[in-house]
């Protein structure tokens, strides 16, 4: 009698909301225990039960970037799983879009699963049939109920309540109200009095963080904390713009009077807008004289000097290029220290930045406060058109326009996206994102070439100077043949090199240990050539050659 095939099977629970979590039998493991007694009646099926237990608690249905439902995924594609048991099947997925990728996923490798309170298994054609039948109910009904939420807090907010989300620097929460916390209102009164005394965001930035003003402090749920960092730009000028300060609600492009109290008073705001708005032109008017330097007025480097926006024109032709103010200030001066960046280098790695960050998993359902999968179905759609078509102009200029300031540093660039358009490019209203996913950080890696920078994003691959590698060892090689006995001629005559160039090329066996080790590891500067030392005064001492080269 031929033995029945092991079934292994995977118990998966999930439970939207964090509520009863916290008992010693909660809903996840009544969840289990149902799955595990339907999985023990199949044991004459060769169903058998893994040890590892899949539960995702507090976490909607509406993404499948979930920690336990990644994992179990990773354990099917690895075969170890045949079969994923679930209590109902909206606690795999509410999405009939969620759920035609996980079939996909589970067909790849021969595996299925099965809901033990509806009468049916993705194993059989029936099973699928009557599955996206339940499905699209199931993500109807999801929809239905996000759209009366959406529909009750927009009317809630007309009324001018408190509807939920981050609260504001200045503020507390207090059921559907805020009421203000005076010890941050002063720092919000702050940030608002600098402003219109400097005029300038990257100065009220200065000014911020010599008095060590900070962020709001968000307790979390696993007892760490978020927030209580320097300001930056960003975030700065989200403060100058939120209505909330002077005491009114913010629904999409609306704001209606709110129950809560002002910090600022309407003459403050007002003044504050008026020069937002006018520094606004002036930078668009700054960007159209720079021709058309998208990141005119957005980008710093590592010591926080502006990257100003010039060009040079040669042969006919106009190259661009993003400058640190203190080059221009000191009159172009080759051995000042400073960044000098092709501006189409630094503007394709900015939005390269940005097209990887908005493709990240899980970004755009952390970004949108309660989003429903159809909303972030929509704004995943967006944002792939976006990064598709990067390569057309028309787009890649609005997506650079996306980036509100952003800072170069040798080993990471930090970016800050402008919320109002985020806002618009994910199709939600600017109070529905989160303000604290619009900054991050990209690794990139930067070589100097002369005084210009090339930029790579990530961390680039080592790069060898072969030709200078090479002629190194060769005229090692020489050197001890000729302090073996060999003749110059000899060797010349081998090689087929003239005699003179041949002694020329052995002044390279004299350069010091380290900067040889430097150059096989490809970690010498790049105006470190076989030319530059041939024609480097500075080989005597190894001394000498180590100062030399720092310099280059």
């Amino acid at each position: 009698m031929t033995e029945r095939r092991k079934v292994r099977c995977a118990i998966y629970t999930r439970k939207s909301s964090e509520e009863g979590l916290e008992q010693a039998f909660n809903s996840l493991d009544a969840q289990h225990e149902a799955c595990a007694a339907y999985v023990a009646s199949q044991k004459h099926e060769g169903w058998v039960l893994l040890k590892d237990r899949y539960d995702d608690g507090g976490i909607s249905g509406g993404t499948l970037e979930r920690p336990a439902l990644q994992r179990l995924l990773g354990e099917i594609e690895a075969g170890r799983v045949d079969r994923v048991v679930v209590y109902k099947v909206d606690r795999l997925t509410r999405s009939l879009a969620d759920f035609a990728k996980l079939v996909e996923r589970f067909d790849k490798v021969g595996a299925s699963f099965v809901s033990v309170t509806q009468s049916f298994n993705t194993a059989t054609s029936m099973g699928r049939l009557t599955l996206n039948v339940l499905l699209s109910f199931a993500q109807f009904e999801r929809e239905v109920a996000a759209e009366r939420i959406r529909d009750k807090i927009a009317a809630s907010k007309r009324k001018g309540m408190w509807m939920g989300g981050n609260v504001s620097l200045g503020y507390e929460a207090k059921e559907r109200t805020l009421v203000v916390n005076e010890a941050e209102a002063e720092t919000v009164r702050a940030i608002f009095g600098l402003y219109l005394q400097w005029g300038k965001i990257r100065l009220v930035k200065d000014e911020a963080d010599r008095r060590d003003l900070r962020t709001k402090l968000r307790p979390h749920l696993e007892g760490r904390a978020r927030g209580g960092a320097p300001f930056s730009r960003g975030h700065i000028h989200q403060v100058l713009t939120n209505p909330v300060y002077i005491g009114r609600i913010r629904h999409g492009a609306k704001t209606y009077p709110g129950v809560h109290d002002a910090i600022i008073d309407q003459a403050t705001w007002d003044a504050v807008q008026s020069k937002l708005a006018e520094n606004a032109a002036k930078d668009r008017g700054s960007r159209a004289s720079a021709g058309g330097a998208l990141l005119a007025g957005k980008m710093v480097d590592e010591t926080n000097d502006r990257l100003t926006a010039t060009h040079a024109n040669k042969r006919g032709r106009r190259y661009r290029y993003y400058v640190s103010n203190r080059l221009i200030a000191k009159g172009g001066d080759a051995r000042a220290s400073g960044s000098r960046i092709p501006a189409a280098t630094l503007e394709q790695v900015v939005a390269d930045a940005l097209a990887r960050r908005l493709g990240a998993p899980g970004f755009i359902a952390g970004a949108i406060r309660a989003a429903s999968a159809s909303e972030i179905e929509v704004a995943h759609a967006r944002c792939r058109k976006m990064s598709d078509t990067l390569g057309e102009q028309g787009l890649f200029d609005e997506a650079l326009k996306l980036i509100a300031e952003a800072q170069i540093r040798p080993d990471a660039m930090s970016i800050t996206l402008a919320l109002d358009g985020l806002a618009k490019l994910l199709g939600v209203g600017a109070d529905r994102l989160d303000p604290e996913r619009l900054s991050f950080d990209e690794p990139v890696s930067i070589r100097k070439r002369g005084v210009e920078t090339r930029i790579v994003l990530g961390t680039a691959p080592v790069e060898i100077d072969r030709k200078l590698a090479g002629r190194i060892s060769a005229s090692v090689r020489w050197m001890d043949e000729l302090r073996a006995g060999a003749s110059m001629e000899d060797i010349a005559g081998r090689e087929g090199v003239p005699a003179q160039r041949l002694t020329s090329l052995l002044r390279l066996s004299l350069l010091a240990t380290d900067i040889i080790k430097a150059v096989s590891g490809g970690a010498q500067p790049e105006r470190l050539t076989v030319d530059a030392v041939l024609k480097s005064p500075h080989l005597d001492l190894w001394s000498d050659q180590q100062r030399w080269v720092s310099r280059l």
